[in-house]
């Protein structure tokens, strides 16, 4: 890990989070104001990643591995797909506040994917955690005025898809030896290019809301910025993940949790009744808890990794001499 000054990472922490918040609070104005198709627009996300990846190889900011274009690259460009899709779906039919506390969903069902196909075990202690989050968000749709039959729908399938992603892309990242940008280099591309006969076959190109129609700069304007803010996005995760504590990344992300619930009642007057309020408070206490329990227990399990080291270490050198 290389070292940072304390205002270069504080600069980076900081772009992080306001990119994270803006990004969501900018499309859900696109979707209300302009009505931009939506498929379109993730599309359009993926180019200018495509466009910004490109360009740190040009800087140098990463160095290019060559992947063949095999099946678990494809698989996990399609996932990707349907991840930045569904997402973008579940924002544009459901209220800012219940679109962020849907997506808090991804942990439970992250581990119920390790569980029942990597075989992997978690303590009673850290599945505790979920309880808080489950039921909050359940409280949170039923008290939903503005609930959305269709929206709920598309918030459920974009969790499962954003679940099977991490693990996929975990796995993949693991026995392809590369970092995130290397992936991206190669995933972004593929994705945009898939998405493109999705948007024939589902949008309109001509007419009301039709790709190619008449839309005003100020649209254009706020599609184009959203993409770039869309990079930017990418782009500080993968720093801070390289170069920050899981803590510091964790923390930056209960902020980043808050500010766009707190962005959604404020610019967009979501009217909040007791029950949801109630369901907020349970869906945060439960992600603050979980990582606090996952933080400590991968604590504990790198120490007791670092003392069996050293003890087959000595046991090593004892049977040398």
């Amino acid at each position: 890990m290389a070292s940072y000054s304390v205002a270069v990472l504080s600069l980076c922490v900081v772009l992080n989070v306001l990119f994270s918040v803006i990004i969501v609070l900018l499309n859900k104005f696109i979707y209300l104001h302009f009505g931009f198709p939506n498929v379109t627009m993730s599309c359009l996300h993926l180019v200018f990643t495509t466009i910004g990846v490109c360009t740190c190889h040009r800087l140098n900011v990463f160095n290019r591995r060559c992947l063949p274009i095999a099946r678990p690259l494809l698989i996990l460009s399609l996932s990707f797909c349907g991840f930045v899709t569904l997402t973008n779906l579940s924002l544009e039919y459901n209220t800012v506040g219940t679109y962020q506390l849907a997506k808090t969903l991804t942990s439970p069902l992250v581990i119920a994917i390790q569980a029942k196909y990597y075989a992997k075990r978690f303590s009673s202690k850290l599945l505790s955690t979920l309880v808080p989050i489950i039921v909050g968000v359940c409280l949170n749709t039923y008290a939903d005025v503005k609930f959305s039959l269709l929206g709920t729908v598309y918030a459920l399938v974009a969790v499962m898809i954003t679940s099977v992603y991490q693990v996929m892309v975990s796995d993949v990242q693991q026995k392809m030896q590369v970092n995130s940008l290397q992936l991206l280099y190669y995933q972004a591309p593929l994705s945009a290019t898939v998405l493109v006969p999705v948007i024939v076959v589902t949008e309109p190109l001509f007419g009301e809301r039709g790709l190619l129609s008449v839309w005003s700069y100020e649209a254009l304007i706020m599609v184009g910025v959203s993409g770039l803010v869309a990079f930017g996005v990418n782009l500080t995760i993968f720093w801070l993940i390289g170069n920050t504590s899981p803590l510091t990344y964790n923390v930056i992300g209960h902020s980043k949790f808050c500010l766009t619930l707190l962005g959604g009642f404020i610019l967009f007057r979501e009217n909040v009744t007791l029950l949801q309020s109630l369901g907020i408070l349970l869906t945060i206490l439960g992600v603050v808890s979980y990582t606090v329990v996952n933080l400590q227990e991968g604590s504990q399990n790198l120490q007791y990794s670092e003392e069996r080291r050293k003890k087959d270490r000595k046991h090593i050198s004892l049977s040398i001499e």
